[in-house]
C-alpha cells in the first residue's frame, strides 16, 4: 500500500487529471506529431526488405528508441509480451535465453528464432540475452523468414540496430541506481571526420547486488557484474558506396540459480536452500564488415561477420542442501558468415532480390557431472562443426492482373553439414575408464524453402495474404544416455497469414492486424534424460498453432501518445505418444502464454518561465497467460500483468528520470520444472524503483 501511495498514485494523477494540468503555466506540448504516427513514412531497416511498413507483406513489430527509453528497456527480456505473441522468459541466467514467438520456441539447442544484431547473426542462443546500450530500434518480423534469412527462422525474426554516427553527434553520459543494489553506467560518444567518416564509442557498466537470498549461504544468489564496448565506423566513400565495421565486446559475471523446492502440499515454494555456489561467466565479442552500394538500378549489400563466446556455467544441480549433483559445462563456440544481397533499386512493375550465404560455427564444449553420493565424475567432451550454405531469390510483381496488387514469391536452398566427435570419461574408485570416443556419421540436410505473398492496397489500407514453409535443422543432443537419443530429425512447418493495415481517423491511429495458422511436423520437444540429470530434444508427432495479433499507435491529442497490442496463441499437440503408454495428444504445447497484452501511454508537457522545460509522463503494462510449464499441462502459470511506469524532466541537455517496476509488486513464477523426482520454481522480480541521470554535451 506504500508503495501505491508513494509511486503508483502520483503517476496516476498527473496522468490522468488535466484539471491539475490546465493549472500550470503550459507553453505547448512538444509529443508525438501526426506525421511520426504515419507508419508509411517508418522503414524496415533490413537491407533485405527496404520497404515502408504499409508495403511490407508480413506482420512486424517496430519498438522505436524513444519507446525502450521509456519504457526502461534493457535487455530482449524486458520485451516479452510487450510485443503481441513474443515471449522471451528468464530462466535464471543469460546462458538460457530462448525465445517463443507463435507459440514456436526451443529451451535448448539451436533456436527456432533467428536474432541480427548490426547485420551480425546469433546462432547461439547463450548469446541472446546482452546488456542494450543506445539501441537505435528494434525490429520483429512473425512468421517463418527462412526464404530471407536461412534455418532455424520458423517463428521469425528480431533485428537489433545500434545508432549511426551518421544520424548521431555529440556525447552522452548516463547514470542509474534502484533498489536490490541495481547500478548502471553508460557513456557514449558520437564524431565525425569531416563529411564522410564517422565512428562511435559506447561503454556500458552493470551492478546488481541479486534479488533473492539463499538460506543456506545467507548470500544473494542471482547478483549481476558485466562491461560492454562497442565501436563503429563508417566511411560514405562516395554518395553510391559505403563501408562499416561494427564491433561488440560483452563480459558478464553472474550469479545464479534462483529455483526453489515447491511443495504441492502447501501450494507454494520454501526458501532457496541450497549449499553450492553456482554461476555463469560469458564472454561475447562480435564483429561485421559491411559493404553498401546503391547504384542507377541495383543495390548491393555484403556483410563479413564474426562471433566468438566464451562461457562457464556451474550449478548445483539437485538444488537442495545436500551435496549430490554439481555440474560444471563450458562452451568456446565460434562462427563465421559471408552473406552478399542483390536486389533491384528502382519501384517498377518488377522487382527482384538474389543472394548467397554461407556460415562455419565451430563448438568446443566439456561437460563435468560430480556425483557426491559414488565419488563419481563424469566428463564429456564434445568437439562440434556445423557449416551451410544457401542461395535464395525473390520476385514481386507490382499490378499484378488488377491495379495494387503485387505477388511476391521467393525460394530458398540450404545445405547444411552437421559433424560430432564426442568423447566419455567416467572417473569412480579412483581410476578413469574411457566409456566413448568415437566419431559420428555426419549429418547432411538440403532443403528448399518457398514462400508467396499477396499483397492488395485499398485506399488507405493494405491486406496480405502468406503462405510460407518453415524449417528448423536436426542435430546431435549434447546429453544423451541411450543411443536412439543421440540425434534428433528436423521440423518443418507451414504457415498460413492473412494481415490487415491502416492508418484511421486522419492518420492519428494506425492499427495492424493479422491472423495466422501454423502446421507443423516432428517438432523438438524438450525432455530430461532417464536419469534426470540433464535434457536433451525428442521428436513429437504433429502439431498446430493458430491465432491472432492487434496492435494499435495512437496520438488523438497533440501530447498525448499510446500504443495498444494484444496477441493470442492456441498451441496444442495433435500427435504426440512420449511413450507407450503416455499421450499428450490435444495438450498445449509448454512455454507458450495464450495472451499476451500491452500496453504503453505517455503525456508530455513543456513550461515556460519555469526550472524545468518539460516533464514526460509514462505508463506501461504488460500482460501474459497463462502458459504451461511440460507437456503433461499438471502445472502452469496463470495469467498476470506487470505495470511500469516512469517520469522524465528535462532542463536543456540534463534529463532526470524516476522509474519503477512491476510496481504492484505482482507475485509470479518466471520459471518451473521438474528435476530428480522434484518441482522447482523461480519467482519473478519483485518491485523496482530508481532514478536516472543523464546529460548530453
Amino acid at each position: 500500500m506504500k508503495l501505491f501511495t508513494v509511486v503508483v498514485l502520483p503517476l496516476l494523477l498527473f496522468f490522468y487529471s488535466s484539471r491539475i494540468c490546465a493549472q500550470i503555466s503550459v507553453a505547448k506540448v512538444d509529443t508525438l506529431t501526426i506525421e511520426e504516427v504515419t507508419l508509411d513514412e517508418i522503414t524496415v531497416k533490413s537491407p533485405k526488405e527496404q520497404t515502408s511498413i504499409r508495403q511490407l507483406p508480413a506482420s512486424i513489430s517496430i519498438v522505436t528508441s524513444k519507446l525502450l527509453e521509456s519504457s526502461e528497456v534493457n535487455s530482449l527480456k524486458d520485451l516479452s509480451s510487450a510485443i503481441p505473441n513474443f515471449f522471451m522468459p528468464d530462466y535464471g541466467s543469460k546462458l538460457t535465453s530462448p525465445v517463443y514467438i507463435r507459440g514456436i520456441g526451443s529451451r535448448i539447442n539451436s533456436p527456432s528464432v533467428g536474432i541480427y544484431v548490426d547485420d551480425v547473426p546469433y546462432f547461439e542462443k547463450a548469446a541472446f540475452d546482452f546488456d542494450f546500450f543506445d539501441i537505435e530500434r528494434v525490429e520483429v518480423l512473425r512468421g517463418p523468414q527462412g526464404t530471407l534469412y536461412g534455418r532455424n527462422t520458423m517463428g521469425g525474426i528480431i533485428n537489433v540496430f545500434t545508432k549511426s554516427p551518421l544520424t548521431e553527434t555529440g556525447s552522452k553520459i548516463k547514470l542509474s541506481a534502484g533498489n536490490y543494489g541495481n547500478y548502471t553506467a553508460g557513456l557514449n560518444h558520437y564524431g565525425k571526420i569531416g563529411k564522410k567518416l564517422g565512428f562511435a564509442v559506447n561503454l556500458s557498466g552493470v551492478h546488481r547486488d541479486g534479488f533473492f537470498t539463499n538460506l543456506y549461504s545467507g548470500d544473494k544468489v542471482d547478483k549481476m557484474n558485466s562491461i560492454g564496448a562497442r565501436g563503429r565506423l563508417i566511411w560514405k566513400i562516395s554518395d553510391r558506396m559505403s563501408i562499416e565495421n561494427v564491433a561488440s565486446f560483452e563480459r558478464s559475471n553472474q550469479g545464479g540459480y534462483p529455483y526453489a523446492l515447491y511443495k504441492d502440499s502447501l501450494k507454494d515454494n520454501l526458501r532457496i536452500n541450497y549449499d553450492q555456489y553456482s554461476s555463469y561467466l560469458r564472454n561475447l565479442f562480435s564483429d561485421a564488415l559491411v559493404w553498401n552500394y546503391s547504384g542507377a538500378k541495383i543495390k548491393i549489400h555484403a556483410t563479413s561477420s564474426f562471433q566468438m563466446l566464451n562461457d562457464n556455467q556451474s550449478i548445483d544441480q539437485d538444488f537442495t542442501p545436500v551435496k549430490q549433483y554439481f555440474v560444471v559445462q563450458e562452451q568456446m563456440h565460434r562462427m563465421l558468415s559471408q552473406e552478399i544481397v542483390m536486389k533491384s533499386n528502382q519501384k517498377k512493375s518488377y522487382e527482384w532480390l538474389v543472394g548467397a550465404y554461407g556460415f562455419v560455427q565451430l563448438f568446443d564444449n566439456s561437460v563435468e557431472v560430480n556425483y557426491y553420493p559414488t565419488k563419481s565424475d563424469y566428463i564429456k567432451g564434445y568437439d562440434h562443426r556445423i557449416s551451410g550454405a544457401a542461395f535464395f531469390h525473390q520476385s514481386t510483381l507490382n499490378d499484378f492482373i488488377i491495379p495494387n496488387l503485387s505477388l511476391t514469391a521467393g525460394v530458398r536452398l540450404d545445405l547444411e553439414k552437421d559433424k560430432l566427435n564426442y568423447k566419455y570419461d567416467l572417473l569412480t574408485a579412483g581410476s578413469w575408464v574411457n566409456k566413448t570416443d568415437t566419431i559420428y556419421p555426419s549429418l547432411n540436410g538440403a532443403k528448399v524453402l518457398p514462400k508467396i505473398t499477396l499483397n492488395y492496397r485499398a485506399g488507405n489500407s493494405t491486406f496480405y495474404a502468406t503462405v510460407a514453409n518453415g524449417y528448423k535443422t536436426g542435430g546431435f543432443n549434447s546429453t544423451f544416455e541411450r543411443p536412439e537419443d543421440l540425434t534428433f530429425d528436423p521440423e518443418s512447418s507451414w504457415n498460413y497469414e492473412l494481415g490487415w493495415r491502416a492508418p484511421l481517423f486522419n492518420q492519428r491511429f494506425y492499427a495492424d492486424a493479422a491472423i495466422f495458422y501454423i502446421d507443423w511436423t516432428n517438432q523438438q520437444i524438450y525432455q530430461p534424460v532417464p536419469s534426470g540429470r540433464g535434457s536433451m530434444l525428442k521428436n513429437a508427432g504433429e502439431t498446430e498453432s493458430k491465432g491472432l495479433e492487434f496492435s494499435m499507435r495512437m496520438a488523438p491529442v497533440k501530447g498525448f501518445e499510446a500504443n495498444v497490442s494484444y496477441g493470442y496463441t492456441n498451441a496444442t499437440f495433435l500427435t504426440y505418444m512420449a511413450n507407450k503408454t503416455t499421450d499428450y495428444a490435444g495438450n498445449f504445447i509448454p512455454y507458450v502464454p495464450k495472451q499476451t497484452i500491452a500496453f504503453s501511454g505517455s503525456k508530455t508537457f513543456q513550461f515556460k518561465q519555469s526550472m524545468i522545460e518539460s516533464m514526460r509522463i509514462s505508463l506501461n503494462y504488460r500482460g501474459t497467460g497463462k502458459y504451461y510449464w511440460s507437456e503433461k499441462n499438471t502445472d502452469y502459470q496463470d495469467y498476470y500483468g506487470l505495470l511500469d511506469g516512469k517520469i522524465t524532466f528535462t532542463k536543456g541537455d540534463f534529463q532526470l528520470e524516476f522509474w519503477g517496476k512491476n510496481l504492484f509488486d505482482t507475485q509470479y513464477y518466471a520459471f518451473s520444472f521438474e528435476a530428480l523426482g522434484n518441482r522447482y520454481v523461480q519467482p519473478g522480480r519483485p518491485s523496482q524503483v530508481g532514478v536516472n541521470l543523464s546529460l548530453k554535451f
